[in-house]
């Protein structure tokens, strides 16, 4: 099993920056694809971003590309840094990890799930 733990998140004004870390624990070598979602209230579930450990390739939605960007250092840790947050960026962030190579923005694909951190941006 894996287990993912979330923090950083907070309240901030819009325009503001935050960085967002997951940490991974227990049987990490069993992951390749990590990604974050995150959902508001009243909507479904959306994915924000992600990479694959093994081919280095990364993904990000459109809504966020060009201001959010992940980072990580040794495997199992992943950062989010989001840049220019906008009130729409509202929602629980949410760190996920998937035992298969493959990239992807289907979050029923991903094995395993942070208990999420909750971001805010006041206008």
């Amino acid at each position: 099993q894996v287990q993912l733990v979330e923090s950083g998140g907070g309240l901030v004004q819009a325009g503001d920056s935050l960085r967002l870390s997951c940490a991974a624990s227990g049987r990490t070598d069993n992951i390749d694809a990590m990604a974050w979602f995150r959902q508001a209230p009243g909507k479904e579930r959306e994915f924000v971003g992600g990479f694959s450990w093994s081919s280095g390739n990364s993904l990000y939605a459109d809504s966020v590309r060009g201001r959010f960007t992940i980072y990580r250092n040794a495997k199992p840790t992943e950062y989010l840094q989001m840049n220019s947050l906008k009130p729409e960026d509202t929602a629980i962030y949410y760190c996920t990890a998937r035992r298969g190579k493959v990239l992807t923005k289907t979050p029923t694909l991903y094995d395993y799930w942070g208990q999420g951190t909750q971001v805010t941006v006041s206008a």
